[in-house]
């Protein structure tokens, strides 16, 4: 029997969470043929379960010098805000090197100032989507409050704050008497906290990224549900190769498939050292507390949501890569305390989840093109920070796939720079 002939296509765009959705979306909207490949179906994975912050003033990259001084301290604690499977380590090693180096005094700038600059179009780029999607009722703006414990983690916090001041964001730090106003029944362990008003969350992340991937699909694009295995140049086009056994011929290739995306870049000759932050969170059920906007734990490494489905407990970081299983004793973990910060909080009838950060070592995301591939583009690498700058990659993505400049510089976001 003969073999059938590969579909022809215009545009693939392998992943189907926020990253992707958004990236369709743009290209739908400038009238382009746009087929989203994903193994599981729209917005079902790591995207369907963040934290729900549009985090537009969350420019600091991970190796800022305020981290690295608390990793040994987190480390000691398995089930602190970084973990790492002590079998993972001798593999994550030359990942962590890279990471110790993103956090010199030369490469931390360089990264402030193009995260700051992403995060400034990422802001423009979502609120003009959200009113073209007509999802703009799924939007809180109700701000942030970032909490301390002791004189010590409030000190500690102001090299950030800094940092902000340089880029025009807006904040206010409150003092112990103030923060009741802001969020009543919390703890009295809180001596100092930070308000930030331009902070957004989402009403639910999966929601929302369906609603998104609805309006993309009323300007005409296309859903095919596969596991991609293979992505193979051949002149102009691209073979991109299901593990079902359909292939499909595309123009242009997107890979926006998250924390796996470095294996498909693999294909390609190139290797990109992105590591997984696997997050853990737990959703209780609306009545759990009347949580006013979302509540920043960051000696602890968690925020708590509040969500039109529940309560979202979670955060913290693992770096273990896709295969270990989930330690779900991390989610348990950050319910306690956050039961502990908040008395009157209702843990009974939530459910657990994790999922995969997909992470570079200077905590920017890689988007651009392919090295020797015109036609094959990155728009993977977001870390925590995927929800927030979707729309700004996807932007961006589109821009390239049309041959016109970028609305920032791309060069900080090549893959090419490692």
């Amino acid at each position: 029997m003969a073999e059938a002939a590969p579909s022809e296509i215009d545009i693939a765009v392998i992943g189907g969470g926020i990253v992707g959705i958004c990236v369709a979306a743009h290209l739908a909207e400038a009238a382009r043929s746009v087929t989203m490949i994903d193994r599981t179906g729209i917005c079902e994975e790591t995207s369907s379960g963040n934290a729900a912050a549009l985090a537009f003033s969350d420019i600091l990259p991970l190796a800022h010098k305020g981290m690295l001084a608390s990793v040994p301290k987190w480390l000691a604690d398995p089930l602190g805000p970084l973990s790492i499977p002590p079998g993972y380590l001798p593999k994550l090693a030359p990942w962590l090197y890279r990471f110790w180096r993103a956090g010199s005094p030369k490469k931390f700038e360089a990264s402030l100032a193009a995260q700051a600059s992403l995060m400034k179009l990422a802001e423009s780029a979502w609120m003009g989507l959200m009113e073209r999607s007509g999802t703009r009722p799924m939007l809180h703006e109700d701000g942030s409050l970032e909490l301390y414990q002791g004189e010590a983690e409030f000190r500690a916090s102001l090299a950030g704050w800094a940092a902000r001041d340089r880029f025009g964001i807006d904040y206010r730090h409150l003092a112990w008497d103030e923060i009741a106003a802001y969020q009543p029944g919390l703890s009295d362990s809180f001596s100092a906290a930070t308000f930030v008003p331009g902070w957004k969350t989402v009403s639910d992340p999966k929601e929302f990224g369906k609603a998104i991937w609805s309006y993309a699909e009323s300007k005409g694009a296309t859903f095919v549900r596969g596991d991609v295995g293979l992505v193979l140049p051949r002149g102009e086009n691209t073979t991109v190769q299901l593990r079902q056994g359909r292939t499909l011929m595309a123009r242009h290739v997107v890979i926006a498939a998250g924390a796996w995306s470095h294996l498909l870049a693999r294909q390609l000759g190139e290797k990109i050292p992105l590591e997984t932050e696997r997050g853990y969170n737990t959703t209780l059920p609306s009545g759990a507390f009347d949580i006013k906007r979302q509540l920043i734990f960051s000696g602890h490494g968690f925020v708590i949501t509040p969500l039109a489905t529940g309560i979202r407990v979670g955060g913290a970081v693992e770096l273990g890569g896709i295969t270990r299983p989930p330690n779900f004793q991390r989610s348990k973990a950050m319910l306690a305390k956050a039961k502990r910060f908040l008395p009157g909080l209702k843990t009974e009838g939530g459910r657990e989840w994790m999922g995969f950060r997909p992470s570079l070592p200077d905590s920017l995301p890689v988007i651009g093109r392919s090295r020797g591939h015109a036609n094959i583009f990155y728009a993977f690498g977001h870390g925590h920070l995927g929800l927030t700058q979707s729309a700004a990659t996807g932007s961006m993505i589109r821009d390239l796939v049309l041959a016109r400049d970028p609305s920032i510089d791309l060069s900080p976001f090549s893959a090419q720079r490692f």
